[in-house]
């Protein structure tokens, strides 16, 4: 199902980049297609820079950048790609139209995925022949190291396009993720604007510098993020109640702290939340998630000591005060 040859990309900027790079680790061909006469040599570069670090955590056996085609048309593009993602600038009209010139030319099997950061798969069907094939693939910055790539259907998208992107994904190395609803944002960059729209507030009221908001995420909570998310942290951090003990006692609505409007804590959510975290933590202990989560700090510790920077600084700097003090 998710067996293709060529990639295609309507798009070549810094996304468009990321994907030529990613699909040609992983042993594809990659046509790519840009409107800027000068693309295809900014392409050629990031991708020539970008693979050193490809190497590092592996290529697949017919990984070649010298696969990298760049096409002379759009319509060149859409007719000899087996997948194609489209990477254009994030306005409305502009992915529509150019679904409708892809939808028209491509083989009725390719699927069309949008590199989109939040705008609706629907929108882009509506001059479509064959809607059933269009979708969002939302990728994440540098797309050739990040794995999640968020899946959304539009209103009009066949179950079987979803399973063959996923498919396609995967073979790429990455973790797709389906959304189950089609909402503007989808998931991660709701939960980042929600992050960036706070951060503007502490800047503007004079509360903090930029620097000192990406200290406070970097230094902290932003090592834990690495490995978890946000809910089972706080599952975890809730002790043998986990989330339930949590939202009794850290229930949003008694620390305004926020600009947002937090939503009514029911009874429902509680267990909705309670449910999924205990389901993540399966028959692991609590004992055993603590060591889980040291173990993964210390290792990602270490990694930014080794190159003297954030938190890693920090532990530089103690440990030159210990051996003075040796």
């Amino acid at each position: 199902m998710g067996n293709i040859q060529t990639f295609g990309i309507a798009g070549a900027g810094v996304i468009g980049a990321g994907w030529a790079a990613r699909a040609l680790a992983g042993g594809l061909d990659v046509l790519a297609w840009d409107p800027d006469r000068d693309a295809g040599q900014r392409l050629k570069e990031t991708v020539d820079n970008a693979w050193p670090v490809m190497e590092k955590i592996g290529l697949h056996p017919d990984a070649s950048s010298d696969r990298l085609r760049i096409a002379e048309s759009l319509e060149t593009m859409a007719a000899s790609a087996d997948f194609i993602q489209e990477s254009a600038p994030e306005r409305l009209e502009l992915k529509t139209e150019l679904h409708r010139r892809i939808d028209h030319i491509a083989d009725r099997a390719v699927v069309i995925a949008s590199s989109t950061s939040g705008l609706l798969p629907s929108e882009f069907q509506s001059g479509c022949l064959h809607p059933e094939r269009i979708l969002v693939g939302h990728p994440f910055n540098p797309v050739y190291l990040l794995p999640l790539v968020e899946v959304v259907a539009g209103e009009r998208t066949a179950e079987a396009s979803i399973d063959r992107a996923t498919q396609i994904y995967t073979n790429l190395g990455m973790h797709p993720l389906r959304v189950r609803k089609e909402v503007p944002g989808f998931l991660s960059n709701r939960l980042q604007e929600a992050l960036w729209r706070e951060a503007l507030h502490l800047v503007n009221d004079g509360v903090a510098t930029p620097e000192e908001l990406d200290v406070a995420i970097s230094f902290g909570p932003g090592l834990r993020w690495a490995f978890w998310g946000t809910c089972l942290i706080s599952h975890l951090a809730g002790g043998q109640g986990g989330m339930r003990h949590m939202l009794d006692h850290f229930n949003p609505s008694l620390f305004p702290w926020s600009h947002l409007e937090p939503p009514t804590v029911t009874e429902e959510l509680v267990d909705q939340m309670a449910r999924g975290c205990e389901e993540q933590v399966g028959q692991r202990t609590l004992r055993e998630m603590e060591r889980t989560r040291d173990e993964a700090l210390v290792v990602i510790l270490k990694a930014l000591q080794e190159r003297d920077i954030g938190a890693g600084r920090t532990m530089n700097e103690r440990q030159a005060v210990i051996s003075k003090a040796s």
